[in-house]
């Protein structure tokens, strides 16, 4: 049966994407890998990620032309997650560049896989995982 299904993409909106662009592709190494804009519908979708669609799940920038206020982030998203290397060595070049890390690298609680967050242009929650 899994066999049959393929997690294939993430949707996040965002503001302003050439910001939310540079965030995912040059600070957590993500690649653009396609992007259309759709006039008649005002909106342009960017997506991003460690690799091509069909062998790999990414994540889709939706960006509203008009939308001129930020988005509700709401309570029911959580996270997107990212195993990285060196999470104290990614945190740190992210702080020094002025990327907000509220929860920095240790210990996740009642257990000993060393995590962080970070937020993205849009408040996002991007959880690192050292791998």
């Amino acid at each position: 049966m899994s066999d049959q299904f393929k997690m294939l993409h993430t949707m996040i909106r965002v503001r302003d994407l050439e910001k939310s662009i540079t965030f995912y592709c040059d600070h957590l190494k993500m690649h653009l890998i396609k992007r259309k804009d759709y006039p008649s519908g005002k909106f342009t979708l960017a997506f991003v990620g460690y690799g091509d669609e069909e062998t790999n799940t990414v994540v889709e920038l939706t960006h509203n032309w008009q939308q001129d206020k930020d988005y509700d982030l709401g309570n029911g998203f959580g996270h997107l997650a990212i195993g990285v290397g060196d999470i104290y060595g990614v945190c740190e070049g992210l702080e020094k560049i002025g990327i907000e890390v509220p929860r920095k690298p240790g210990p996740m609680k009642h257990g000993t896989t060393l995590i962080a967050f970070v937020k993205d242009p849009d408040g996002y929650m991007i959880e690192l995982i050292e791998k």
